[in-house]
């Protein structure tokens, strides 16, 4: 393993995570109107779980002597719903990807295969989530049973 080469690329994960503290944080706050109850809640725990694995990603580059990154990259924001859900969703993706390409530099350290896809799963479930809330139901509605109905 490239330790100079991970940790780089950790620290490329890292602003990624930072990036997501603000842009997630900022979607909580300026939420409006009928959706803000379900959403601003839901947008500041994404933050809380990008800080999380910020906090991880920032221990784990110290740990292989490198020096965590303070820097983010540029925060996506808008007051439509929708457009915030596919900011997150690419956001998501984004950090999928990330953390795939760290698995390929650690490949050879066990720990730290294990340590990313831990981060990785959890990412992986906000593209999922994300998916399923811009998924749009009528589209799928002929395929689900009537209500009431026995589905066999």
């Amino acid at each position: 393993m490239n330790t100079k080469a991970i940790i780089d690329h950790l620290n490329e994960c890292l602003k990624h995570e930072w990036t997501g503290v603000a842009q997630y944080s900022q979607a909580g706050f300026i939420i409006e109107g009928m959706w803000r109850q379900v959403y601003a809640e839901k947008f500041l725990g994404d933050a809380e779980e990008s800080f999380n694995h910020a906090k991880l990603v920032g221990d784990k580059i110290v740990a292989l002597g490198g020096v965590p990154s303070v820097l983010r990259n540029e925060v996506k924001q808008s007051r439509d719903l929708r457009e915030v859900l596919e900011f997150s969703l690419a956001f998501e993706s984004k950090a999928v990807e990330m953390y795939n390409q760290a698995l390929d530099l650690a490949e050879g350290d066990r720990a730290l295969v294990i340590f990313l896809e831990d981060i990785l799963k959890e990412e992986q479930e906000g593209v999922d989530e994300y998916s399923k809330l811009l998924r749009e139901s009528s589209q799928h509605q002929a395929s689900l049973p009537a209500s009431g109905k026995k589905v066999s």
